[in-house]
């Protein structure tokens, strides 16, 4: 009988990504037991996330967990690697003696020597039947101030066109209708092996892979934006009119202190470009509060500006000093814990009020939607201007006269939808017939 294998992901979907490609190496020599058994395993990884002070708090919760499950004799071994094991190689060995083995986030092909398996590098294993993440490059060329990603998941290595062309023909085979494409930067990619930026072409050729009916755009750096994605996402059916692309601010003093290569006036002008090339695209960004020498008129300015650019989806999360980067090692905290807290609290107030007007203005319209789940009766749907996990649902009772086996067979299926009722952040629909 196999030996048993559990496998812990914290963080973003990339590292979630890096947990698929390594099980489809590993899966056929274990039983693979799901994330959330707390019973016992003859061996654990624990796939890290070492982003900002509270992603580094739970990875470390998670592998105390699973060394108090060692302790009482359910786990046999105990393997870290990702992020967090990355940063901290040196030091963590020492005060977590119960991990049998660490590896960095950059040593998928040992992990997997680890557990007695070959990493050949193709296939992915599990992930989720109606969408999948397509990292289509690793690491970070960008010197944000505030950020560590650089040096820990090393410099920028774009994925060859035909590679990722393979990887969406399997996943299109397995079911999947949705590609998300992420990286540290989407929009740097293919500067390294082709000597200019290539998303679009990208695109291109992921739109010929029969299956695939949606592609979705994450995590685009603002500066030097690539105009012709958007001419894609405006002509192209399969390419989703949404972008995620992390603003993180707009104050010119704040994003000169970031690092981040662009001002206020390029930040509003892009804005304004990408809705007037898309009509009706939705925008998803990522803003920060309390980063070193933001002053009360900085935040005054983002906040004016939230409420002004009217985005379909924000995130924020307020500044953590990481030790290694340059905000960390040269600049003073002088935004308060508790400031930080306020201003985040005050800035997704106001964003609350936009996704609920947005959400509102969508009520009586037919949108199609892929079904993502089934519980207790409802289909879990999006449309194109939802991403999944960062964004909010559209419910949808479940009929029988739907036409499929079982509720469960239309996870993966497209339906029409007239939405009914908005709240915050999610809808409901009624399936037309």
């Amino acid at each position: 009988m196999p030996l048993s294998l559990q496998v812990i992901t914290l963080g973003c979907s990339k590292n979630s990504v890096d947990t698929e490609h390594l099980l489809a190496q590993v899966g056929d020599a274990y039983t693979i037991l799901p994330e959330t058994d707390r019973g016992k395993a003859d061996v654990v990884l624990v796939n890290t996330c070492g982003f900002i002070g509270d992603a580094k708090e739970q990875s470390i919760q998670a592998i105390l967990d699973v060394a108090e499950r060692k302790t009482r004799g359910d786990v046999g071994k105990l393997i870290v690697f990702g992020c967090l094991s990355q940063r901290y190689l040196d030091t963590l060995p020492g005060l977590i003696p119960e991990v049998d083995a660490w590896f960095g986030a950059r040593e998928l092909a040992p992990v997997a020597k680890a557990l007695g398996c070959e990493f050949k590098g193709a296939g992915r294993y599990g992930g989720h039947k109606s969408y999948a993440y397509l990292k289509i490059s690793e690491g970070c060329d960008r010197r944000c101030a505030y950020c560590a990603i650089p040096f820990i998941r090393g410099a920028h290595r774009s994925v060859p066109i035909e590679e990722l062309v393979e990887e969406a023909r399997h996943l299109a085979s397995e079911g999947v209708r949705e590609l998300i494409l992420i990286a540290q930067d989407t929009t740097y990619y293919g500067l390294d092996i082709y000597h200019k930026r290539a998303l679009a072409s990208l695109l291109d050729a992921l739109s010929e892979v029969d299956g695939i009916e949606w592609i979705r755009i994450h995590y685009s750096y603002p500066a030097d934006f690539p105009e012709d994605v958007l001419d894609r996402m405006a002509s192209n059916p399969k390419v989703c009119r949404y972008l995620d692309i992390p603003l993180q601010h707009v104050s010119d003093k704040v994003l000169e202190k970031m690092h981040r290569g662009v001002d206020g006036a390029w930040t509003r002008t892009l804005v304004k470009k990408i809705r007037e090339k898309v009509p009706g695209v939705a925008l998803r960004t990522t803003m920060i509060v309390g980063h070193p020498y933001e002053g009360r008129k900085d935040f005054a300015e983002l906040l004016d500006f939230v409420r002004e650019a009217r985005f379909e989806r924000l995130g924020a999360f307020a500044y953590s000093r990481e030790e290694g980067t340059f905000a960390g090692e040269n600049y003073r905290n002088t935004v308060s814990a508790a400031m930080k807290q306020t201003r985040l609290a005050e800035l997704m107030e106001a964003q609350r009020e936009i996704s609920l007007e947005y959400n509102a203005s969508r009520v009586g319209k037919r949108e199609r939607v892929l079904v993502d789940a089934f519980h207790d009766g409802i289909l879990v749907c999006r449309s194109e201007y939802e991403s999944p996990e960062a964004d909010g649902e559209i419910l949808v009772k479940y009929e029988p006269s739907m036409g499929a086996d079982s509720p469960e067979d239309m996870v993966g299926k497209f339906i029409e939808v007239e939405l009914t009722h908005a709240d915050d952040y999610d809808l409901i629909g009624e399936w037309m017939k």
